[in-house]
């Protein structure tokens, strides 16, 4: 039987390819699908090829640096917002790190401006992976900083 790893209600993780680095998590046994907060979503037909252009997070957030990204591995899947409405949103896969191991993840492409949370770490991904424990939080960030500080 593989063990599973603690995780807090909440975090901070790094997302390589997309070039955050302990960005604020939280994760969300009621959501399904994993989320990141995007605006200026759009997909276009470039040489006979659909490529999905996005902008991360909003000018307010730490970590906005106004860059477009651009994906060719993306799907547009029906999903269930917050508040029970089905929506059509485009998704992606990317590395996320949390307790220094990379892990694929599915995010949804979403406006999350008004959460507190820029991502929503959904069961999908932490099914087989975590057990949630609601009562703690920076588990991940917190073994990589102690990690860090035993090297020096």
């Amino acid at each position: 039987m593989e063990t599973k790893i603690i995780i807090g209600r909440k975090d901070k993780a790094d997302l390589p390819e997309l070039g955050l680095k302990n960005i604020a998590v939280k994760m969300d046994t009621g959501a399904y699908t994993s989320a990141i907060h995007c605006g200026s979503i759009e997909a276009k037909e470039i040489a006979g090829k659909k490529v999905l252009f996005f902008t991360l997070l909003d000018p307010s957030h730490l970590h906005y640096n106004n860059k477009e990204h651009s994906s060719e591995n993306f799907v547009e899947r029906k999903i269930k917002n917050s508040f029970g409405t089905s929506e059509t949103r485009y998704v992606i896969k990317t590395w996320i790190k949390l307790f220094a191991e990379m892990h694929i993840i599915e995010l949804s492409l979403s406006d999350r401006g008004e959460m507190k949370f820029p991502i929503l770490v959904g069961r999908r991904f932490l099914m087989g992976k975590f057990i949630v424990d609601s009562s703690k939080y920076d588990l991940s960030f917190k073994e990589a900083r102690n990690n860090k500080n035993n090297k020096l």
